[in-house]
């Protein structure tokens, strides 16, 4: 076995385990922030509900002040029609004030019934607006502690990247770039592998096709790299443990 080819053998091996390693941290890397964006969605999410129901206190308060409003109106009206009673001067007029009088009383018990409805509604909203903050502030406990175990997270891969990164270069600069170039080439075509093993079952690990028997002897024999006729793959073999 040539002293020069089995270093570089041992290179493309090593490369394709750097770039392999490489591949899942920068996916991580990746899929972490949309993590962290996710909680932040769902505590806005939260907010904008509990913004909600504060809203609609607002509105059933001001409501309710115009009801106030419109009952002292017509409070104010009863009081002038019973105080018209003593100045009638015949039984009809007397019978229009009376009937007057008794529509504004259905007014009136209409009016209290609807700020009756109001105040009800504004104690079950009260009730819900507290319990709604309460949760928040939980929800939001939980999302600050959930976001630092994923920045905590992101931190070591990026922290394991740098360094991966650093190693994988340094390996690299063992190759003459020709072949650095092919490997590179081959890596991006293939998905992600450039460099596949052959076993006794005599497939390329990286597209399962078979190799020939002639091809499996020089394999072994390490003289040349090889290609897998198939994929265009690397091949190394890989002795049965």
């Amino acid at each position: 076995m040539g002293e020069g080819l089995d270093s570089q053998l041992l290179t493309l091996i090593d490369l394709q385990g750097f770039d392999t390693r490489l591949a899942a941290l920068e996916a991580e890397a990746a899929r972490l922030p949309k993590q962290i964006e996710a909680i932040h969605a769902a505590l806005a999410e939260a907010k904008k509900s509990l913004d909600a129901l504060k809203l609609k206190a607002d509105t059933t308060r001001k409501e309710l002040r115009t009801k106030e409003k419109d009952l002292d109106v017509v409070t104010a009206k009863r009081s002038k029609a019973e105080a018209r009673l003593w100045e009638v001067k015949n039984n009809t007029e007397y019978s229009a004030v009376l009937s007057e009088i008794e529509t504004i009383k259905q007014e009136k018990a209409h009016g209290e019934e609807e700020i009756l409805g109001l105040m009800e509604l504004q104690e079950r909203v009260a009730a819900d607006i507290r319990e709604g903050e309460a949760r928040l502030k939980a929800r939001e406990e939980q999302a600050r502690q959930d976001e630092a175990v994923v920045r905590k997270k992101l931190e070591a891969v990026e922290t394991e990247l740098t360094a991966v990164r650093a190693d994988r270069d340094s390996r690299a600069r063992e190759l003459p770039r020709p072949l650095l170039a092919d490997y590179a080439k081959i890596l991006k075509a293939r998905a992600g592998v450039a460099v596949a093993s052959v076993n006794s079952t005599a497939i390329c690990g990286g597209c399962r096709v078979a190799i020939r028997p002639q091809a499996i002897q020089e394999l072994k024999a390490a003289q040349a790299l090889m290609l897998c006729e198939s994929c265009g793959r690397y091949l190394y073999w890989q002795e049965p443990a």
